[in-house]
C-alpha cells in the first residue's frame, strides 16, 4: 500500500511535519505532493481534487479516503498497521501517549500563535508572554508526568518513539527556535527531536525548498539554529 501525502511548506507547516513523521518514522511508503504557501489561491484551492479536505496534512489512502486531520491520520495508520508501533503496546503507556497527543492537538494556543514554527530562523530572545510561559510550564508538567507513568529512562516520553513524540516535534522546534526557558529534562527532550535524523531531514528540505515567507518573521534578535 502506497499512501499519497499532501503537505505544506517544510519550514513553516508544523502540522505537515507531524503528518510526514507518521510515515517517515514508521517506514510506510508514500508519494508526496507539496503545496505552495505563497500561492495566492490558498491551500484549499490547491486541494480541490481532494475535497472535502482543505488543510494540510492530508493523507489519501489507496481506497480513496482523504484524511485531513493529523490525529485522525495517526489513528487510521495505527489501525491499518497494528504492528508498526504507532502507540505503545502496554495499555497504561498507550493511554498516557494518547492523552498527550490529544492535549497537543487541541491546546497550547498561546505557544502556537505567538511562536509559529520557523525552521529557517532562530531567535535569541523572543520576549515570551505570560500565556506562552504558562504553556511551557504545562509542557513541563505533562512531559514529566508521562516519564513517571511510563518509567521512561530513554529519550522519548513513553518508551519507544510513538505518536505522542510525533506531535511534540514541532513544539520542540518552537521551544528551541524561540529560546524559551525550560528545565534540563525538557531541554534533553527537545534535543532528542532536534538531533533525530528524520527531523533533520525535514529541516534540510525546508532550507532548500520553498520561499522565505515574510509573514512568519518576528522582530527579535536572531541566533544560529540550536542543533
Amino acid at each position: 500500500m502506497t499512501y499519497h501525502l499532501i503537505i505544506g511548506d517544510y519550514a513553516y507547516s508544523s502540522w505537515s511535519l507531524r503528518g510526514w513523521l507518521l510515515l517517515e518514522k514508521f517506514n510506510l511508503p508514500r508519494r508526496e505532493t507539496l503545496l505552495n504557501f505563497h500561492d495566492p489561491a490558498g491551500v484549499a484551492a490547491q486541494m480541490a481534487d481532494h475535497a472535502p479536505a482543505k488543510t494540510v496534512p492530508t493523507l489519501v489512502t489507496e481506497d480513496g479516503v482523504a484524511i485531513s486531520d493529523s490525529l485522525a491520520i495517526a489513528e487510521e495508520l495505527a489501525s491499518r498497521h497494528p504492528d508498526a508501533g504507532f502507540w505503545p503496546k502496554n495499555p497504561k503507556h498507550r493511554a498516557v501517549a494518547r492523552t498527550l497527543a490529544a492535549e497537543m492537538h487541541s491546546g497550547f494556543t498561546a505557544l502556537r500563535g505567538d511562536c509559529p514554527m520557523n525552521l529557517r530562523t532562530a531567535y535569541a530572545d523572543s520576549q515570551p508572554s505570560s500565556a506562552v510561559l504558562e504553556d511551557v510550564a504545562r509542557l513541563e508538567t505533562i512531559w514529566s508526568w508521562a516519564r513517571d507513568m511510563c518509567g521512561s529512562k530513554g529519550q522519548w516520553l513513553c518508551g519507544d518513539y510513538c505518536v505522542a513524540d510525533v506531535f511534540f516535534a514541532p513544539v520542540a522546534a518552537r521551544l528551541a527556535g524561540y529560546s524559551l526557558p525550560m528545565s534540563d529534562m525538557a531541554q534533553a527532550y527537545v534535543n532528542s527531536h532536534l538531533t533525530d535524523p528524520a527531523f533533520q531531514k525535514w529541516r534540510a528540505l525546508g532550507l532548500e525548498i520553498g520561499d522565505t515567507l515574510p509573514w512568519y518573521k518576528k522582530d527579535y534578535p536572531t541566533k544560529d539554529w540550536p542543533a
